[in-house]
């Protein structure tokens, strides 16, 4: 190992990687390293476990180290490091996911051993179809390791990932340690405890500083207008006009033309909040190239594009020999090897303050300043604008997410949610693992000693009673869980390894070639046109039955509908907007048009007497603004509708349907001398409380705990609805 880092002509270790060494190598505990994006966390975790596996060798067959990863790209792009690294130590590194051949995991299966990477779904999978092998395959399981752990945390994938740890621990017959690496982590003590749940406080935690980099930020502001297109533009654009009867705003081309002047002759990547977003300005940014006479430098990257259109995209990014820039959700946050890239764009308002820090990592990795500049749209003032609209809320809480990223805070995991779904999954998986399971063992094994330990009992033992009435298992009169008639059809379909849920699609095809999918529920007639990986096409023919649209380049097009909503806003976001509000300081970074907007939300806050009291009159109805994060806001959302009043979610403001200033008043301050209801009780206001993917085959009751866990915080509601009364208490209203 030494002579491999000398190799390398480092100098020195990093301080995350010379950190990791003794705790990694000692192989007694676990690991968490937290390091920004770009400081060597693979090598940090891997130069220890190479240098224990080649010192002290497996003495028994299978596979001595497992990293497991959230993308299959992310695999692909790690297998490269890895096996280079491992090329002249005698320790093979496999890699199994979806797209590994039958021969190639067939080969594994008949001598594991080295490092496997792999996918919590291809996992998943080797324990339904490879129950009775798994003591094998994990016998010699010295390490296991996380990848951009904090991708996982509070999520149904990572309740997944949490139980499939827990069962290699079961299947090797020892805690294996386990090696948690991440970029952006707010709350250690919680990644911890999410690393080995119920013994977070014995997890060795190592967190790296070292990235102090120079950040240059704009943040630009563009008041939504009338579009005011070229001839060329407007040429390109007459066919979808006609369908749609839209054309690209003039604020968009703005955003647009600023992108394409500062972006073209490097490698960037801009990221959209949506793939429908990431479609337009891929188009959009094209024209401008066609227009200009110069090759295209903008690709797409998104979820729904074919493999081989990804593909493409990564590996322009890779080669430094052609500017290229990448128009992109979420796809690229992650750690795949693109290279440094000069510049990250945002369109839109950040989703989050951690999910910004993961997009700002990906500049400035060459030693340089990281580079982020985001585009931010407001409404043009009018009298008819919402109150709520004249706040400039996307504007201030883009400044929000900023201010808190710069505090390093970042949003923390879900701690409360039940994960139910989760468990209906784990429970007909580790059925199929040992070919049948006792209630008592499933419960121990997923609740009482597994990440499940918020489910009891008696919800456990309602659960099974649940599953039995779906026909997904059946019980022996022996008391063996088996799977029932449902369970074998579930658990023997390819979907049942992914703890999410994933639409049903229609591929669209050109001239043989699959450009990506749709979901099924989007509608499109033939003739339609649309825009699709960064191109415009004309549907041609659909066949319903192959579940397949065939396409051909058009002039014309927009980008279709996807399915899916945005994340929730923290609580700590809002309340960071409120202080802005309140604030007479004006953010460097903001553009002239920014500040100018920044004013407008101000001075449209303090017209509003908001910092004063909460309540605004609005023609028939009342505006309430909490300043409080979505879960809150939903809350009391519900709590309200207990006292028969119609009331919507508004931007920042909640809308009371017929209510006056002073009956809004009241009603705050009865709530706050009574009793709240139970968040079980309000999930039950909700009409369809099923998020995630097993959510059907759970009873009412378990559903709407499970929901009011994860979606509602009574505790937060009651503290919020307190403030309001107080604030309103004084205030006289005609």
């Amino acid at each position: 190992m030494q002579r491999w880092i000398w190799q390398q002509d480092w100098p020195e270790l990093r301080p995350a990687q010379e950190a990791a060494v003794a705790p990694v190598l000692a192989g007694e505990t676990d690991v968490l390293i937290a390091a920004a994006t770009a400081s060597g966390k693979t090598e940090a975790a891997f130069l220890p476990i190479c240098s224990a596996l080649t010192a002290d060798p497996p003495q028994t067959g299978g596979f001595a180290a497992i990293y497991i990863s959230p993308l299959k790209a992310l695999i692909n792009d790690q297998y490269g490091r890895l096996d280079e690294l491992c090329e002249h130590l005698d320790i093979p590194v496999a890699r199994w996911h979806g797209d590994v051949g039958a021969s190639s995991k067939s080969k594994l299966l008949e001598r594991p051993r080295g490092i496997l990477l792999i996918t919590p779904e291809s996992l998943e999978a080797m324990f339904v179809l490879r129950g009775w092998k798994m003591r094998d395959l994990a016998g010699a399981l010295r390490y296991v390791v996380i990848d951009e752990m904090h991708s996982f945390m509070g999520t149904e994938r990572g309740a997944q990932l949490q139980s499939l740890m827990h069962r290699l621990d079961l299947a090797a017959r020892r805690r294996v340690p386990r090696v948690g690496l991440s970029a952006t982590l707010g709350d250690m003590r919680a990644a911890a405890d999410f690393l080995r749940p119920g013994s977070g406080d014995k997890v060795t935690v190592i967190v790296s500083d070292a990235d102090g980099q120079e950040l240059q930020l704009q943040v630009r502001g563009y008041v939504e207008t009338q579009p005011n297109l070229s001839a060329l533009d407007r040429t390109a654009d007459v066919d979808a006009e006609q369908q749609t009867g839209e054309e690209d705003s003039g604020d968009r081309s703005a955003i647009a033309d600023h992108l394409f002047t500062a972006l073209r002759g490097s490698h960037n990547l801009i990221f959209a909040n949506s793939r429908a977003a990431v479609e337009e300005f891929t188009d959009l940014l094209t024209r401008r190239c066609d227009q200009a006479g110069v090759p295209n430098e903008f690709v797409p990257h998104h979820g729904n594009l074919s493999k081989d259109i990804r593909e493409h995209a990564e590996s322009r990014l890779k080669d430094r020999t052609r500017p290229v820039t990448a128009v992109c959700t979420s796809t690229l946050e992650m750690g795949i090897d693109i290279g440094s890239v000069s510049s990250v764009a945002q369109v839109g308002a950040p989703p989050g303050v951690a999910a910004l820090r993961q997009r700002l990592g990906r500049s400035g990795r060459r030693g340089g300043p990281a580079i982020l500049r985001v585009y931010i749209r407001e409404p043009e003032l009018s009298p008819t604008l919402h109150p709520a609209e004249e706040l400039r809320a996307q504007l201030v809480q883009t400044i929000a997410t900023i201010e808190l990223l710069l505090q390093r805070w970042y949003e923390p995991p879900h701690e409360k949610a039940l994960h139910l779904s989760t468990l209906v999954q784990q429970t007909l998986s580790l059925i199929a693992q040992h070919g049948g399971i006792t209630p008592n063992d499933a419960y121990r094994t997923l609740c009482v000693q597994g990440p499940f330990r918020l489910v009891d009992a008696a919800t456990f033992a309602a659960l099974l009673r649940d599953l039995g009435e779906a026909t997904l298992i059946r019980q022996e009169t022996d008391g063996l869980l088996l799977h029932g008639e449902v369970g074998e059809k579930v658990v023997n379909h390819y979907t049942f390894y992914a703890a999410f849920a994933a639409p049903t699609e229609y591929r669209i095809v050109s001239g043989g070639r699959t450009l990506g999918s749709l979901p099924i529920e989007q509608s499109l007639p033939e003739g339609a046109l649309l825009i699709f990986a960064g191109r415009r096409w004309r549907v041609l023919a659909i066949d319903t039955r192959a579940k397949v649209i065939e396409v051909a380049r058009a002039s014309g097009g927009r980008p279709p509908r996807f399915i899916g909503g945005g994340p929730e806003v923290h609580d700590r976001i809002r309340t960071e907007m409120r202080r802005i509000y309140q604030d007479s300081t004006v953010p460097s970074y903001l553009d002239a048009t920014a500040q100018r907007l920044l004013e407008q939300g101000r001075a449209a806050y303090h017209r509003f007497g908001l910092e004063a009291q909460p309540i605004l009159a609005y023609g028939n109805d009342t505006l309430l603004f909490p300043f409080r994060g979505d879960s809150i806001m939903t809350t009391i959302v519900l709590t309200l509708r207990t006292r028969g009043v119609a009331v919507e979610p508004q931007e920042l403001a909640l809308a009371l349907s017929g209510a006056t200033p002073q009956t809004t008043a009241d009603l705050l301050r009865e709530l706050s001398e009574s009793e709240l209801p139970a968040a079980t009780e309000l999930a039950r206001l909700i009409p369809d409380q099923r998020i995630d993917k097993y959510d059907e085959l759970i009873g009412e009751e378990l559903l709407a705990r499970a929901f009011a866990a994860r979606r509602l915080d009574v505790p937060g509601a009651r503290n919020a609805i307190n403030r309001l009364a107080e604030q309103t208490a004084l205030a006289r209203f005609a």
